[in-house]
């Protein structure tokens, strides 16, 4: 089948007339006698196409379709008017009401089928659109999703780490309240790395990243994969003793973990983690500029892996506001 069609006329000539020419083009057609029973029509199950008669008894044509025009469920059905009247006033108020084109009677049958199959050719067409936006606007939301999430560790991405802390820097100079900052380097990584290989590295990655976000748990604390083997965690609102007995935690859970190794020489086996801790806090003023709070955190994780690793580093309170 071309398509379904509803032809609505209060003529059944007429309705006999348009069905017999479009079913033999290989349509399918339905008839309704008036508008109330084209809706209840309409509305068990939709045609691709109405033909609807202008001047019906009760409710006219331009009734009908501005219901159609009014639901969601209809609003898409292409409507062509037909008429005996060939004045410019009704066919104006037949494309204001959402007709798609209009027909005047007695019917020649090459325009009719000419009609026919141009609005059913744009119904596919705008159909086709509708899908493909569906489709792009799923692929943005996938693209939207994937730039702000880390796909190794699945946390948040460095690109999304920039967008908050900005955001809650200027949220926290606003409300004059402290802001923390953590970066955590694994230790000897490189090495981690040398020993079981690159899979392994990921999986070691996200089991590290799962346990932090276990340990930071407030709804607006963000943990993010900062670069490579260092992970950044940004803590609104919150003071550098609590934020450092949070590090402690870290630290602590971290080299509780055991890695199982999936393949290779090493199958099977357990290794442990450590990592070093940076922590700054700033409470944001005027004339203040974000940099400092990630160059105090930077130069306090550069100060854990001087001292050996597997410890955390305080940036000094000269540099660091509580």
């Amino acid at each position: 089948m071309k398509g379904n069609i509803l032809l609505v006329d209060d003529q059944p000539r007429n309705l006999r007339l348009l069905a017999d020419l479009l079913e033999e083009q290989g349509y399918e057609v339905q008839e309704a006698i008036n508008g109330s029973v084209a809706l209840q029509v309409v509305s068990v199950a939709a045609p691709d196409l109405i033909l609807l008669d202008i001047h019906m008894p009760e409710m006219d044509g331009y009734a009908v379709c501005q219901q159609l025009k009014t639901d969601p469920k209809t609003k898409d059905i292409p409507v062509i008017f037909i008429s005996a009247v060939d004045e410019a006033w009704d066919k104006v108020k037949a494309f204001s009401v959402g007709g798609g084109d209009y027909i005047t009677k007695p019917f020649k049958v090459v325009e009719v089928l000419a009609r026919v199959k141009n609005q059913l050719a744009i119904q596919t067409l705008q159909q086709e659109l509708k899908a493909q936006n569906a489709q792009l606007q799923q692929a943005i939301h996938e693209l939207e999703r994937l730039a702000v999430i880390d796909h190794v560790t699945q946390v948040a991405s460095r690109y999304r780490f920039d967008q908050y802390l900005q955001a809650e820097w200027h949220r926290a100079g606003q409300d004059k309240t402290p802001l923390s900052l953590m970066l955590c380097h694994l230790d000897e990584f490189d090495r981690y790395l040398q020993s079981y290989g690159y899979q392994a590295g990921d999986r070691c990655l996200h089991q590290v990243a799962q346990a932090i976000k276990r340990a930071v748990q407030r709804p607006t604390d963000l943990v993010c994969r900062y670069g490579g083997d260092i992970f950044a965690i940004v803590l609104p609102n919150m003071d550098a003793e609590t934020a450092e007995v949070i590090a402690q935690t870290l630290l602590f859970q971290i080299a509780s973990l055991r890695v199982y190794q999936h393949q290779g020489s090493n199958a099977g086996t357990l290794t442990s983690l450590t990592t070093s801790i940076g922590l700054a806090t700033v409470t944001p003023t005027p004339g203040l500029g974000l940099e400092i709070l990630i160059e105090q955190c930077d130069l306090a994780l550069q100060g854990a892996k001087t001292d050996g690793g597997d410890t955390v580093v305080v940036a000094p309170a000269s540099h660091s506001t509580n």
